[in-house]
């Protein structure tokens, strides 16, 4: 292998190292947006719950005025049938009062499951704020944790960077794009081994056929060739070639 495969092997080394501490760096500030989010969710069910006890109780208080008009309306009829004049007034009077009771008595029932429901959502809403309260603190403190390790992973990105900037300056221009290209595609995974199956081979990303023409230009010359399936970038591995 020639000192173009040679580095460009050394620059995928790096690049797996690379990519490693971005992907930490990366998850690290994820968890602090993951704990941001869940308390916009509490905070929207919070919300939304609040506006649903809200509609409940403007029904509570429609119920409740609602019978208060019927108590007015059956102290009337108590009064109109103590000074009743026939029986047929009488039992008119009679039969309006119990069907106003009757209603009155559902309207109760309504109410009191209104109220029932109102004294679950408060419930709900007190513990959503505790949720919310909890969250915070975990939020806090994941912040601590991630500025800490956000520090700790940046330098070892720099470091890690600089390696790879003076590999690549080894590397002639072509094939550093080439490699940047297959790179950007593969989440860095540009550089792959040939693998030989007893004189039969295969590319180690995709486990495809790779001609043996192609092979032997690995062995005899220090050029890119790419698989025909994948396009990454074949290399010989020479120490466990039979």
């Amino acid at each position: 292998m020639g000192p173009v495969l040679n580095g460009l092997m050394k620059l995928q080394s790096v690049e797996n190292r690379l990519r490693a501490e971005k992907a930490k760096l990366s998850r690290c500030r994820r968890n602090v947006i993951i704990q941001e989010n869940l308390i916009r969710n509490l905070q929207n069910a919070l919300e939304a719950k609040k506006e649903e006890t809200q509609l409940t109780k403007v029904q509570f208080d429609r119920l409740e005025l609602e019978l208060k008009s019927r108590e007015e309306t059956i102290a009337k009829l108590r009064t109109s049938l103590n000074s009743a004049k026939t029986n047929k007034e009488y039992a008119a009077l009679l039969t309006q009062l119990n069907t106003t009771k009757a209603d009155n008595s559902k309207i109760e029932s309504q109410s009191l499951e209104l109220l029932k429901d109102i004294e679950t959502d408060e419930t709900e809403c007190k513990e959503i704020l505790k949720q919310i309260e909890e969250q915070k603190q975990t939020l806090e403190q994941t912040r601590k944790d991630s500025e800490a390790l956000v520090e700790k992973y940046q330098a070892s990105i720099d470091t890690i960077q600089k390696e790879w900037d003076e590999i690549a300056q080894s590397i002639p221009k072509v094939p550093l794009e080439t490699f940047n290209r297959v790179a950007e595609t593969y989440d860095g995974l540009a550089v792959t081994y040939v693998e030989d199956h007893d004189g039969s081979y295969s590319c180690g990303g995709c486990f495809m056929g790779v001609p043996a023409e192609s092979v032997n230009m690995l062995l005899t010359r220090d050029d890119i060739i790419r698989c025909p399936n994948c396009t990454r970038i074949l290399v010989f591995d020479e120490a466990n070639a039979s």
